[in-house]
């Protein structure tokens, strides 16, 4: 019927009929029909009465399905929904068994062995003969990750790095050892790798989708989720729908998901989304940026009580520190003449503003000031009585200026910090640049857009950033190499160019180290090396911010904003 639909409006446009505004509106209305269709035909009134869609809004927009593709939260999101890999996090990011339902590594920690589940089968699609999803086995996982190394698929490929695929192992990284057998090998012990796996890089695709779909899968994605794809018109309605062979259980024995559909929309101004919410079309919005944060918060953070009987709050750590960079490479260009590249001016714009007064004022107290390192709070090893960090303190700032050769701030070069022109980056950086000049640091802020930002950063042209980091797997390494020397930028993630070689020596060996004490207590060392070196300027560990609606029940909430959709269920 939808091919009708589209036919019959493609006739109409041949025949010029109707005019422009009249097929704007049909195109957002073939969304909406398609809906209408894929719910009211087949079944029971009582079955279609009892019908459940969770709807939510995506601002940015999705760019791919394809897991390979899955690098941001837009993506990650509805890839969460519709593919599976060997192992998931749940909420409180402990890594448990998925496809694999039982997992192990080697004493000498190289090699890590998945004993899969026999049970999965992949979404029925015409990529498979009559149309019905085969099961599940090993040689589907060595494909998927094989697939990573390509650099016009993935970005992941140095997620691969420590792979062993040398004649050791035969060249064999990946080894399907029959069908319900994977081993992976890895050069040298990674004691993240589990959680590294967690990641929806990692899914299982079956090789049969891409060959079919070729170019094309990442608008027609074929996994073992949840859910399975429906239709996608872009920048206007995603449609997912429950998958009825779905391998996964509640403890009561009930074959998951519960929701019978899962809507995305595309709308771009908040405003309009958040009255889509209001009026029930929604059913949560997520993040600070994807509302009014003055109008539905009050200034503690909590929700305001006009809205409580509409929608509740959820709100709670996020594996992400908010900061400014400082590139300290006295061999670039950009950093040579910079008054920057003294340690004591570094920690002098530390302690020289108040981080609980920018959260409170100009974030409506969402986040947490960073008074510790630059782990944040939510991971294992965050502890700011053992990881001191700055607090505002414009005496020693001054102090500090002084040991410096500048007291008073005489003599001191104005210095420039660039910012991305999004949310209220702007706003942040006026208030820290009014706070610093009462020690006289006089900062200078630069706007940019946030693509040119990050292509200067990458190239070391800006020796003073704005940025954050988000953890892509629940584990400090992920925070901690972006200080580790072997990572510079532009091949690493070292915009700072930090060379510290105790810092480097207590990160490799927190990469061997089995002992979660022994891990925890080099985190805290390296942590305390940064804040002492001062490369940044930690200004607060951010949170996750969803609005929902009451019907809505079993949302859970995790410190890697992962959306977990199986679990949910919906009042009439």
């Amino acid at each position: 019927m939808l091919l009708c639909i589209i036919a019959f409006c493609s006739a109409k446009i041949q025949a010029r009929i109707c005019d422009i505004c009249i097929m704007r509106k049909l195109k957002l209305l073939i969304p909406i029909t398609c809906l209408f269709i894929l719910f009211s035909c087949g079944g029971s009134d009582e079955e279609k009465e009892n019908r459940t869609i969770f709807s939510y809004n995506e601002m940015a927009g999705v760019t791919s399905l394809d897991p390979a593709a899955a690098i941001s939260f837009e993506n990650i999101w509805p890839v969460n929904q519709l593919f599976n890999g060997l192992v998931q996090m749940d909420d409180e990011l402990n890594v448990i068994p998925c496809i694999a339902h039982k997992f192990s590594v080697s004493e000498d920690g190289l090699t890590y062995t998945f004993n899969l589940r026999t049970d999965v089968y992949f979404h029925d699609n015409p990529c498979f003969e009559g149309g019905k999803g085969r099961k599940v086995v090993a040689k589907d996982f060595v494909y998927s990750f094989h697939r990573l190394y390509d650099s016009k698929v993935s970005s992941a490929s140095t997620l691969l790095n420590n792979i062993d695929r040398s004649d050791k192992t035969e060249y064999k990284g990946f080894l399907a050892k029959n069908d319900s057998t994977l081993i992976i090998r890895l050069k040298q012990p990674f004691s993240p790798f589990f959680s590294v796996l967690t990641q929806k890089f990692f899914s299982v695709l079956p090789f049969e989708a891409i060959e079919y779909y070729k170019q094309d899968f990442r608008r027609n994605p074929v996994g073992t989720g949840p859910f399975q794809f429906k239709m996608w018109e872009e920048n206007t309605k995603l449609i997912l729908v429950k998958n009825p062979n779905y391998f996964e259980v509640d403890n009561k024995g009930t074959r998951l998901p519960y929701l019978d559909a899962v809507s995305v929309s595309f709308i771009k101004s908040k405003e309009t989304a958040f009255m889509e919410l209001l009026n029930g079309k929604f059913d949560m919005l997520s993040g600070a940026d994807a509302f009014n944060i003055n109008e539905v918060l009050d200034k503690d953070g909590g929700l305001r009580d006009v809205y409580t009987s509409k929608f509740y709050l959820q709100k709670q750590t996020f594996l992400k520190t908010d900061y400014i960079g400082i590139l300290i490479d006295d061999k670039i260009a950009a950093v040579r003449n910079s008054p920057l590249i003294q340690k004591s001016i570094r920690q002098a714009i530390n302690c020289g503003f108040d981080r609980d007064k920018l959260i409170k004022y100009l974030r409506n107290n969402i986040g947490t000031p960073a008074h510790a390192g630059f782990i944040p709070e939510g991971m294992k090893s965050y502890d700011p009585t053992k990881v001191k960090g700055y607090s505002y303190n414009p005496d020693l700032a001054r102090e500090l200026l002084k040991d410096a050769g500048f007291p008073n701030g005489e003599g001191l070069p104005e210095i420039t910090l660039h910012t991305p022109d999004v949310g209220n980056y702007k706003e942040q950086a006026e208030f820290i640049q009014s706070q610093l000049a009462q020690c006289n640091i006089n900062l200078q802020i630069s706007i940019e857009k946030t693509s040119v930002l990050r292509q200067a950063v990458n190239n070391c042209e800006y020796a003073m950033f704005k940025k954050s980091w988000v953890g892509d797997y629940a584990d400090e390494e992920n925070f901690m190499n972006i200080f580790y020397s072997k990572n510079f930028s532009p091949q690493g993630s070292n915009y700072f160019h930090y060379n510290n070689s105790a810092f480097d020596e207590a990160f490799e060996k927190a990469q061997r180290e089995t002992s979660e004490a022994n891990k925890i207590e080099l985190y805290q060392k390296m942590d305390r090396m940064i804040i002492d070196d001062a490369p940044i300027i930690p200004l607060y560990y951010d949170q996750v911010i969803r609005l929902v609606n009451h019907k809505v029940k079993g949302l859970g909430s995790n410190s890697m904003n992962l959306l977990n959709l199986k679990t949910v269920s919906k009042e009439k």
